[in-house]
């Protein structure tokens, strides 16, 4: 095992641009609902570089770009409707699974490892992405964007995680691949492993200072 998993109890994952390469579907979902209210799309590099902060500030940050300033609020919450109804039609249409996943997991779950999932993505588009690779049987817990009152990179939801499975935070750990999973897990006195393929608003990761990276889940076993 990855000497990063010494002491390690529970390991808990980000979802997007961790486990899973959403941006494909995320892109075509925001498109459409721009397109709705006769707005440009952005396209998948735009994308790509928004996402992490949660479904509004991703809107957020389209609506920004399409029109070159702050959205107002009714504006926003309509296009943000628009975006939920279109993503939850194909939510997993383009995306994939990131190679070393699956084995990292069943390599983990094997060492009587607790898992969880510390997504910002809305909690109603967790289970269905879950179930369709496969992947629902190997998180104890999964906590959404909406489940608490904070989100990442509030340290809050993983200290939910941690005190859920009894576990004190020096004996976790937070995998993801952007600055807010980093600072999350170091504010949540968690240990924190970074990948450098996921989104991370076009900065290299590696500046955020996490304990140790791999360029594959693979590496973890």
């Amino acid at each position: 095992m990855h000497p990063i998993l010494s002491g390690i109890h529970l390991v808990t994952f980000d979802l997007d641009g961790t486990l899973i390469d959403s941006v494909p579907d995320l892109a075509v979902a925001v498109g459409l609902a721009l397109a709705d209210e006769g707005l440009p799309e952005p396209g998948e590099s735009k994308v790509r570089d928004w996402v992490g902060n949660g479904s509004h500030k991703l809107l957020e940050r389209a609506l920004r770009d399409a029109t070159g300033e702050l959205p107002a609020s009714d504006v926003h919450e309509a296009v943000h409707e628009a975006f939920l109804h279109h993503y939850g039609q194909a939510q997993s249409a383009r995306t994939r699974l990131y190679p070393g996943v699956r084995e990292a997991l069943d390599a983990l779950l094997a060492k009587d490892m607790r898992l969880a999932l510390v997504t910002n993505k809305p909690h109603a588009f967790i289970d269905p992405i879950l179930e369709r690779f496969g992947l629902a049987r190997y998180f104890g817990l999964c906590v959404g964007g909406d489940s608490l009152p904070q989100k990442k990179p509030d340290p809050a939801p993983l200290q939910h995680v941690a005190r859920y499975f009894g576990v004190a935070p020096q004996h976790c750990l937070m995998i993801g691949d952007s600055r807010h999973d980093i600072e999350a897990g170091r504010q949540a006195g968690f240990r924190t492993l970074a990948v450098p393929y996921g989104y991370n608003h076009g900065e290299p990761v590696a500046e955020s200072r996490p304990d140790a990276m791999v360029e594959s889940l693979a590496e973890l076993v």
